[in-house]
């Protein structure tokens, strides 16, 4: 009896060895096939994005899924650069397709005093002989986009640049708060010394000790100027141009810079700084021409100061003008986008009990696809 016990005892533990090899082979089993279980869930556990690419900016509008057919909205024609805040990026222009054709009006009276108060009413637009409706209309005192075009050539020497920055100290003391400039030098190149600012102290003090020298790059220095303040952040723009005039050094030719003034809607406003040998002179009188044709065709004009009191209220002038414009928009019937220059005319009606009033503006704009 013996050798059968034995073997029974030997079967029984064999049979037990062979069921916990069963249960750990089972285990490791499930255990493999557990992460598989939750593969459709592997996204959830990714880790979350990169919080920087958060502050990227995101072109408006943004979605390019199409509306709900009982919205009935049409897709915005505009596109605008924005930032996660909802504010606009001010180093990228606003670019805007449409038709609405916007230009400022100044508007004086016979003893050259700005006139403020005008309702739509009081205007009326004439575009290549067609009358037309007015669809906007503002006399907001709004803030100004302004390029600073200093003149630092070596006609410019003695006092001449003294009193120029001695006078841009009063247009600055008068100018909107939030104004915004652009400040450039030029002599036988243009330079960008300063890129939008609000401190206008800082802009003075950038002119405190230039040296006057070279050649003059004047021409150069408006196309500059008109490409920097088209970036600026408010939608009107000027240009302040401090010179005599005499452009001896540029690139660019007077009727390019002609014809990039006719496209854009920057206002040119010169002041030409004649010393006592230029007042009459066959230069002098060149420069003078120069400086009327480019201000006139922007809308802008140019002054000729022969004192610094003079030159301080003329900068005051300008300083004033920029804040008491109105602002008028219209869209041209039938328009069309064929690159043709489209003459417009404006006038102004006084309202009973003034004397008559004068109105000063570009004269037209070209019709070109995709204004901005």
């Amino acid at each position: 009896m013996r050798p059968p016990r034995r073997a029974a005892f030997i079967f029984i533990v064999a049979g037990v060895f062979f069921f916990a090899a069963s249960v750990a082979v089972t285990t490791g089993s499930l255990a493999q096939k557990k992460p598989d279980q939750k593969k459709p869930d592997q996204p959830a556990q990714k880790p979350t994005e990169d919080p920087q690419q958060k502050e990227l900016l995101t072109v408006q509008p943004a979605a390019t899924q199409t509306p709900p057919a009982d919205q009935g909205q049409k897709p915005s024609t505009s596109t605008k650069i924005q930032l996660p805040e909802g504010g606009v990026d001010d180093k990228n222009p606003i670019i805007t397709n449409t038709d609405l054709i916007t230009f400022n009006v100044t508007v004086t009276d016979i003893y050259g005093r700005f006139v403020s108060g005008l309702n739509k009413n009081a205007f009326s637009v004439v575009d290549q002989k067609e009358p037309q409706e007015i669809t906007f209309f503002s006399d907001e005192d709004a803030p100004v986009s302004v390029g600073i075009l200093f003149d630092v050539s070596g006609s410019m020497s003695g006092d001449k640049v003294h009193r120029a920055r001695d006078a841009l100290a009063h247009f600055i003391q008068t100018s909107h708060d939030r104004d915004e400039y652009f400040l450039i030098g030029f002599n036988s190149r243009a330079q960008l010394l300063m890129d939008r600012t609000r401190d206008g102290q800082a802009v003075l003090d950038k002119l405190t000790f230039v040296q006057t020298k070279n050649n003059t790059a004047l021409y150069d220095a408006c196309y500059l100027g008109v490409e920097r303040v088209q970036r600026g952040t408010h939608q009107k723009r000027a240009l302040l141009l401090i010179s005599d005039g005499q452009d001896n050094n540029s690139r660019y030719t007077f009727s390019e810079l002609r014809r990039v003034l006719k496209e854009s809607d920057v206002v040119l406003y010169s002041i030409g700084i004649l010393g006592g040998s230029d007042v009459g002179s066959a230069l002098g009188m060149e420069g003078q021409g120069i400086l009327d044709e480019l201000s006139g065709v922007s809308g802008g004009k140019a002054f000729y100061p022969r004192s610094g009191a003079e030159m301080d209220d003329i900068f005051e002038q300008i300083a004033l003008e920029l804040r008491h414009q109105y602002s008028i928009g219209y869209k041209p019937k039938d328009f069309n986008t064929d690159g043709k220059w489209h003459k417009i005319k404006v006038s102004v009606h006084a309202p009973r009990g003034l004397p008559k009033l004068f109105v000063r503006t570009r004269d037209g704009y070209f019709a070109i696809a995709n204004p901005k």
